[in-house]
């Protein structure tokens, strides 16, 4: 409740400020923007993580818009359940499961296997769901079993990691995995501070579809556009698992003490990369950048372990595959081209395959806009306004997505954090809000 009414008093802000200059806003235009406030709130970049275990698998959710027979039964597979990334995929998918009044299903193996998977396919087809979207860990292990569920009639969705195009409907990737790539390895080389040395690749599995396409990818646009970057081994794999990127990542920095740079694919890996240099104190001579959770990287971002994370919103993922489920189950077609889907936002599609949109990158400068946005111990008598214009600029320098809607995210969120701990007032959050879209104007110009 709280959240929402904080959307609300968002919208107004929002409406206010963007006037200023050009006369007040009746109090009945701020009121009408809430809906689209709503959706930034829906699509804020600050998604707060999921902490600790991930509850048992098999957990269901039922909405309440229809009864428990009627609803389509929507499983949506992860990789493996219990790790940050994938719990928060959860949230989306349990959201979706309210508002679209579908039984939702997350569930997966509680390690990242294939064979884990298929077995639990096999043990959902005999239960009569209607739709399987998997994350895949193994693309071809999986092929046979899915070709089974289509026959039977389940329509089949890959998500977060693809299976095998001819044994989906539909494939829901987060981002375009050629441009995600060339921003990674963009990232190092800024973090690195120079376009020449070695570097290494930490990679989920072997056989994990999205990663080995995001290495491919970066491969080919290093050797055109950095020569002088050297890969020094192929990609290790940390199998989903933090103990083992800081194990082997503690063993690179031994077998190449020259190493420059890491680059960690599965949000684990770059965890425990970050945690192994910083053990070692290298912080300032290799650079450490990938997909990671943010609130999971606050630690290491803060200190210089990790330089830069480069990451969507696995909730909203969750939900939008959740919805094209259903969407599918319910007969309609996708096509080529743009598709707003209603309280979320616009993806692309081409060929049956749906991008979510771009990454959000996340660094120290951004962890301290978090910080000052959400903290309560701030004393009363501090100049916010200076503080915070100062650290938005940092940031909005630092993005290389250009989008306005993410700029306009960023602002939200800095507002509402700063409305709900130091209990702010309404003309507070109109100021911080004009002070920031000021910032981002001069910014821009």
């Amino acid at each position: 409740m709280k959240r929402k009414i904080l959307s609300m008093l968002m919208s107004a802000a929002m409406a206010a400020a963007l006037l200023a200059g050009c006369g007040s806003a009746p109090a009945e235009e701020a009121a009408e923007t809430a809906p689209e406030a709503k959706e930034q709130e829906e699509t804020g970049i600050l998604e707060e993580d999921v902490q600790g275990e991930g509850p048992e698998e098999g957990t269901e959710v039922d909405g309440d818009t229809s009864s428990a027979n009627d609803k389509y039964k929507i499983v949506v597979m992860p990789k493996q359940v219990g790790i940050t990334y994938f719990e928060a995929a959860r949230a989306g998918v349990e959201e979706a499961g309210e508002k679209l009044g579908v039984e939702a299903i997350f569930t997966g193996p509680t390690v990242a296997d294939a064979a884990e998977q298929v077995k639990m396919i096999q043990d959902l087809m005999s239960q009569g769901v209607d739709a399987i979207a998997v994350s895949a860990n193994d693309a071809a292990a999986l092929t046979p079993v899915l070709q089974q569920a289509r026959e039977q009639g389940i329509v089949i969705l890959d998500w977060d990691s693809p299976a095998e195009e001819a044994v989906v409907d539909l494939s829901v990737k987060e981002i375009d995995y050629k441009n995600y790539a060339e921003c990674t390895w963009d990232e190092l080389v800024k973090a690195m501070g120079t376009d020449e040395g070695e570097y290494a690749i930490l990679t989920s599995t072997l056989t994990a579809g999205s990663c080995n396409e995001w290495i491919k990818f970066g491969k080919e646009y290093a050797a055109e556009k950095y020569p002088n970057l050297t890969l020094v081994t192929d990609p290790v794999c940390t199998n989903e698992n933090v103990q083992e990127a800081y194990t082997k990542t503690l063993d690179l920095l031994t077998t190449y003490p020259d190493l420059k740079g890491i680059i960690g694919f599965s949000s684990p890996a770059p965890i425990g990369a970050g945690q192994a240099v910083s053990e070692k104190g290298l912080q300032d001579a290799v650079s450490v950048v990938g997909s990671a959770m943010p609130n999971d990287a606050r630690e290491y971002l803060h200190e210089g372990a990790i330089d830069t994370v480069l990451l969507w919103e696995p909730a909203r993922l969750g939900y939008l595959t959740v919805y094209l489920a259903k969407y599918t189950l319910e007969g309609n077609e996708v096509e080529d081209g743009e598709m707003e889907i209603p309280d979320f936002g616009t993806i692309t599609i081409q060929n049956k395959t749906v991008v979510m949109g771009p990454p959000s990158l996340f660094t120290d400068d951004w962890e301290m806009c978090s910080l000052f946005a959400q903290s309560s111990w701030l004393p009363p008598n501090l100049s916010y306004s200076h503080m915070i214009s100062r650290c938005l600029l940092v940031q909005l320098s630092r993005i290389t997505v250009s989008n306005d809607k993410v700029v306009l995210n960023i602002l939200v969120k800095g507002c509402s954090g700063l409305a709900v701990e130091i209990r702010m007032s309404a003309e507070g959050i109109l100021f911080f809000f004009s002070l920031f879209l000021n910032s981002w104007i001069a910014f821009r110009a």
